[in-house]
């Protein structure tokens, strides 16, 4: 198949899940044309059979803001005539889906399907925005397949945007086990801690919705038992507040702020403890990824987490429940039996329910059936 993937290319779920996808296809024999106004960035090296296209802009006087969403849609609708595409696949509804959907019209019937995966906040908060949910609404549906990365996903597009049961499917974040795994970097671990110190780690956009200062909270607690080390991986427009909690609880000398990596698989790898206290995912690519570093994860109870994170694998606990998040990492980092079976568990859970070789044939399967059914009609 000829593949046009059009993602968000900078640091986030969506745009990574998207850009291993297209690169685990090209494995595959597929072609695969990455079309966004950057180069991802995990497309980090050649692939064959990959291909990307920058989308252009015209920075002209008139425009106060520069009409992305058009430019968008002209561009694939030229890869998608250029070079023969099967179908364009759209991470992240906003303004994708609407994107894809003008090309196909630009086609007269004749352009490829239009396939949109939901990623989470596509729907739960941007979509709900006044100015956007029936833009959100109108394309999504007119999408020829419609994919979301949780059961938890799936019902809250349905309930939103009123969408008939049977028309989303269900096709979860993957990771690939041999890339994510434990013991990559032994030597790194000495870098990041001190002797004798347990890592705990978390990994984010530093938005409002991620609770990093929770993070904080709950390591200060753990810290005041165990010599620990909190290592934060990503950045946003959390991470002053976090440094500001870091010092309000004393641990600022303890607390490591590496912004953002692209390969955070050495990293995880070198973890004894996940931190994910969000108040709301869609999934959490990034509790996934440390489970295939056999690391625990420590996460809230909301939205698709319990579909990822299970409790053999660490703990999942109620939002804002900082205490009860340190008493559990204090029982696995202080029970070395504790801590293995967990890591053990984590790193079963992701080879056997979220591998790419898992993953990724449920999409082929998913385009064939796309590609050979009646195109849906207007909602």
């Amino acid at each position: 198949m000829k593949i046009g993937i059009t993602c968000y290319p900078t640091y986030g779920g969506s745009g990574a899940v998207a850009t291993e996808l297209g690169l685990e296809l090209a494995r595959r024999g597929h072609e695969v044309h990455f079309i966004s106004y950057a180069q991802p960035f995990r497309l980090d090296k050649f692939q064959e059979g990959v291909f990307f296209h920058e989308v252009e802009m015209d920075d002209y006087p008139l425009f106060e803001h520069p009409p992305y969403s058009l430019a968008l849609a002209v561009a694939i609708h030229d890869v998608a005539s250029a070079r023969g595409l099967d179908l364009v696949h759209v991470h992240y509804a906003i303004p994708h889906a609407t994107s894809a959907w003008i090309a196909r019209e630009m086609g007269e019937g004749a352009g490829p399907r239009v396939l949109t995966t939901l990623h989470g906040t596509d729907i739960t908060l941007v979509g709900q925005h006044p100015s956007f949910k029936s833009i959100t609404r109108f394309s999504v549906l007119r999408s020829d397949g419609i994919s979301a990365v949780s059961q938890y996903l799936r019902k809250e597009t349905e309930d939103r945007f009123l969408v008939e049961p049977g028309r989303i499917e269900v096709i979860p974040n993957f990771v690939d086990v041999s890339r994510y795994r434990p013991g990559i970097r032994p030597s790194l671990r000495g870098r990041l801690a001190g002797e004798g110190e347990r890592i705990l780690m978390h990994i984010s956009n530093f938005r409002a919705v991620k609770r990093v200062p929770d993070v904080v909270n709950t390591f200060a607690r753990v810290a005041r038992e165990i010599p620990a080390r909190l290592i934060l991986v990503g950045d946003g427009p959390e991470r002053p507040v976090a440094v500001r909690e870091a010092q309000r609880l004393g641990v600022e000398d303890r607390v490591t702020f590496l912004g953002k990596h692209a390969a955070v698989e050495e990293l995880l790898s070198c973890a004894d403890l996940f931190l994910l206290p969000s108040e709301s995912e869609s999934f959490g690519l990034a509790a996934l990824e440390a489970m295939a570093c056999g690391v625990p994860v420590i996460s809230t109870n909301v939205g698709g987490l319990p579909e990822v994170v299970s409790p053999e694998a660490g703990a999942l606990l109620p939002v804002g429940a900082t205490e009860a998040m340190a008493e559990a990492a204090l029982g696995l980092l202080s029970d070395s039996e504790a801590w293995r079976a967990a890591s053990q568990a984590a790193r079963s859970i992701a080879e056997t329910n979220f591998s790419t070789e898992q993953v990724v044939p449920a999409y082929e399967a998913w385009y064939r059936r796309v590609i050979e059914a009646k195109p849906w009609g207007n909602p």
